[in-house]
C-alpha cells in the first residue's frame, strides 16, 4: 500500500538537522582519506578540493536519502496517529 508523501517543505530546523548529519561525516570522513594528500596544498585550496566533493555528495545523494526517510518516518508516524 502506498501512502502519500508529506506535503510542502522540512521545517527550516529539519533541514538543518539534516544538512548537519549529512556534511559532518562526509567532511570527516574526506579529511581523514585526504589528509595526507590535502595537507601538502595551502589552506585555500584544501577547503577547495574538500567543498568541491562534499557538496555534491551532500546534494546529489545524502540529501535525498535523507529525505526519503524522513518522509518514510513521518508516514509512519501519520499511520499511527490514525490507528
Amino acid at each position: 500500500m502506498s501512502h502519500p508523501a508529506p506535503s510542502g517543505p522540512p521545517p527550516k530546523h529539519h533541514m538543518a538537522l539534516m544538512i548537519w548529519m549529512s556534511v559532518f561525516p562526509t567532511l570527516t570522513a574526506l579529511e581523514l582519506l585526504l589528509h595526507t594528500w590535502l595537507a601538502r596544498l595551502p589552506m585555500v585550496l584544501q577547503t577547495l578540493v574538500l567543498s568541491a566533493l562534499v557538496v555534491p555528495t551532500v546534494v546529489y545523494v545524502l540529501m535525498p536519502r535523507l529525505h526519503r526517510v524522513r518522509g518514510r518516518l513521518l508516514a509512519r508516524r501519520a499511520l499511527r496517529g490514525t490507528a
